[in-house]
């Protein structure tokens, strides 16, 4: 399988304070720096919003509290490549590559380490294993980011799906209308919509990242029958206030795609400063219900550490105990989660 081309920009370019600088390579030889020139643009300040989301941070080297892995997403992969928590989905990582790599990716451990696609040996392995478990319905291509693979390639990879019987509907997470808006073409679209039932969850987190780019790409996907959610994450100093996430979800209703989650910050190793207080985003729920259309109100979900799956919160629905919260998930498991918030030097 192959990527697509996708041109990026030198990030010590963008960078105007030596300091952050001599910093940057530290950084990234942890957790490697990828931003692509489409998503470059969108920047209008150091330290904005989509400048925290893309830019390295030596931050993300004072974390030593949080796990590399706390969806405990190794322990659920039967095979390489495929991730099985819940009985009838499954994940298929198909892409190890981004066009920008968020600072708080949940698969912060891995993604970018390579940058090689899922073999076609793996590839038929998670294949095999998906077609000898009937249970599985649904299957979500992610990565890194799925749309990052050729047409070609991503063509072959849906047609395996199809082609067995009870793989019922095909998910894609990507950020992709976001980060690399280009890359969605009519061509693409019209090979996705041979696939249907296909469903795209993309990833916008500030309106700023709602461009005519942006829309027009939302737009071809949703002309082509493609139902379109959006899964945002509550990220401090980014989103984390009721003014933005109101203007954020009322916005994608208007380019066609559907609040579907508001993330809890995963508990992420080399992500601590991105985390908000769990009454942050309840406050934030608080006020989009009633005050904003039933249809802009995304549901607000702890993943639970362990793969115990995600639960969702609501206001004043939450058992506290200081700062341990207790959260019952899909198999009425009662899970003991402590509300931490590092918070670091500004």
């Amino acid at each position: 399988m192959r990527y697509i081309t996708c041109k990026s920009i030198s990030i010590p370019d963008l960078m105007t304070n030596r300091h952050d600088k001599e910093n940057l390579s530290s950084v990234i030889e942890v957790y490697p720096a990828r931003v692509s020139i489409s998503y470059a643009k969108l920047i209008r300040q150091p330290g904005d919003a989509i400048w925290k989301q893309c830019i390295p941070d030596i931050s993300e080297l004072h974390d030593d509290i949080q796990s590399s892995d706390p969806l405990a997403e190794t322990s659920l992969s039967p095979v390489p490549g495929l991730i099985h928590r819940y009985p009838d989905r499954a994940v298929l990582l198909v892409s190890n590559c981004c066009p920008v790599y968020c600072r708080f990716c949940m698969r912060k451990r891995h993604v970018g380490a390579g940058d090689a696609p899922l073999s076609r040996a793996a590839l038929d392995s998670a294949l095999a294993y998906i077609g000898a478990n009937p249970a599985i319905r649904d299957v979500v291509l992610s990565g890194g980011d799925p749309l990052m693979l050729d047409d070609t390639s991503l063509h072959h990879v849906l047609s395996k799906l199809r082609a067995i019987n009870h793989v019922a509907v095909i998910r894609i997470g990507t950020r992709v209308p976001v980060t690399l808006p280009e890359r969605v073409s009519t061509e693409l679209c019209g090979m996705l919509k041979q696939f249907h039932p296909v469903f795209i969850n993309t990833h916008f987190n500030h309106p700023n990242e709602i461009t005519p780019e942006s829309t027009r790409a939302c737009a071809l996907l949703a002309d082509s029958g493609i139902p379109l959610g959006n899964q945002t994450v509550l990220l401090r100093g980014v989103n984390d206030n009721i003014e933005t996430m109101r203007c954020l979800m009322t916005r994608l209703l208007e380019i066609r795609v559907r609040p579907y989650y508001l993330h809890q910050m995963d508990l992420v190793r080399g992500t601590a400063h991105f985390r908000t207080p769990v009454s942050t985003g309840l406050e934030i729920i608080r006020a989009l219900r009633g005050f904003s259309s039933g249809m802009a109100v995304p549901n607000y979900v702890i993943d639970l550490p362990g793969g115990k799956g995600k639960v969702p919160l609501l206001p004043d629905a939450v058992e506290r105990d200081g700062d341990t919260l207790y959260l019952t998930n899909y198999l009425g498991e009662r899970i003991a989660y402590r509300d931490v918030v590092t918070t670091l030097p500004e």
